[in-house]
């Protein structure tokens, strides 16, 4: 049952990883300009947010099941519908469809998981957990690109909606006899969800993660670009944080994550994070940058397991629905912030690595004093 939960995350984030290299293409297509453009690619994570918070709601008050059924059949559908987009604003519509579909599944899966994950294995399961979700970062784009160029953006969509709608069939005969029924919130439970610090701190870790992945993801084509280099490295680049994220997600060091303090991983995390990007302002060959970004992939493996260990920590079967939903909402909106503080800014490539560099090291700082105390 686990193997098949990861199975469903991994075509979750496939899904949005195969649409990021081929939306702003297409809505310039239909007749969008830079604005609109724009706006087509954050409506998916504007919506994907609503999504994520009511997946969280539902999964506790009716168990996962359902919601993680709808999340999956919703989403396949919305797939099929991009063929109707006829200009900028039925894409627009068709987006916050898409987004909104989609932020169901997340949420509902990881309390799959957790809820039926034996309290001293947290830690590497959420590892493995990461390991599909770097394998759909790595897979999901190429396959959007590729695809997309022998054919057109609503064949690629409708593909990727056929594989999705096959895995909600199978999700219906196989889980169906492996439900999680929650039980039901106390006053006492629900005063936890909201005032734990631990939850403060898997929330806060979970947007300045994708702060980071958003500065990463605007900064980096740039700084390929102004060195000179070709448009492809700065994919090889992404490529390679990925592998090097997985790597550590499933071999044996993966057992780190349940003989230490996910607070101790937390901070160490951001420290090389931190470290990778002011060194990514810093450096300007090509063995230099893949070094780094191996580096930076040690750093964000350590990260993600510890704010998943967090989570489950600061919560009980009956809030960690919701507490999924609005973790990812903050993964959302930390992928946003991270590209629009930065833009706003009007910071150079190398100005951009510096402030998150700098950032991300306070914050694992500001963890630091709170273990200490």
């Amino acid at each position: 049952m686990r193997f098949f939960i990861y199975v469903i995350i991994f075509f979750a984030f496939f899904d949005l990883f195969a649409q990021l290299p081929i939306i702003s293409p297409f809505a310039v297509s239909l007749g969008a300009g830079p604005f609109l453009a724009g706006l087509a690619v954050g409506m998916y994570s504007l919506s994907n947010t609503f999504g994520n918070i009511l997946s969280g709601i539902f999964s506790d008050r009716k168990g996962p099941f359902a919601i993680l059924l709808i999340g999956l059949a919703s989403t396949s559908a919305a797939l099929f519908i991009y063929g109707f987009a006829e200009g900028p604003y039925s894409l627009l519509a068709i987006r916050f469809v898409h987004g909104f579909a989609a932020g169901l599944t997340v949420p509902a899966a990881f309390t799959y998981l957790a809820n039926r994950t034996d309290h001293s294995r947290r830690g590497k399961n959420a590892a493995i957990s990461g390991a599909f979700v770097g394998l759909a970062a790595i897979i999901g784009p190429a396959y959007g690109a590729i695809y997309t160029s022998r054919g057109s953006v609503p064949e690629t969509m409708a593909l990727t909606g056929s594989l999705i709608a096959f895995i909600a069939i199978a999700a219906f005969f196989f889980l169906r006899n492996h439900q999680v029924k929650n039980p039901p919130k106390t006053a006492e439970q629900r005063a936890a969800f909201h005032w734990n610090p631990g939850i403060v701190r898997s929330f806060s870790g979970a947007f300045f993660l994708m702060f980071s992945q958003g500065v990463l993801a605007y900064m980096l084509p740039l700084k390929v670009e102004a060195l000179g280099y070709s448009a492809q490295l700065s994919g090889l680049l992404l490529s390679a944080f990925g592998l090097s994220a997985i790597l550590v997600f499933l071999l044996p060091i993966n057992r780190l994550f349940d003989a230490v303090q996910p607070l101790v991983t937390l901070i160490t995390g951001f420290s090389i994070m931190g470290a990778s990007m002011l060194a990514l302002a810093n450096v300007s060959t090509e063995a230099l940058l893949y070094a780094t970004m191996c580096t930076y992939g040690f750093g964000f493996a350590l990260l993600f397991p510890s704010i998943n260990s967090l989570l489950v920590d600061a919560t009980t079967p009956g809030s960690r629905g919701r507490a999924y939903g609005y973790f990812y909402a903050f993964f959302s909106l930390g992928v946003v912030a991270g590209s629009s503080v930065t833009g706003a800014l009007a910071l150079s490539s190398d100005g951009g690595f510096l402030f998150t560099g700098i950032l991300l090291w306070i914050i694992a700082l500001s963890n630091l004093f709170v273990h200490k105390r």
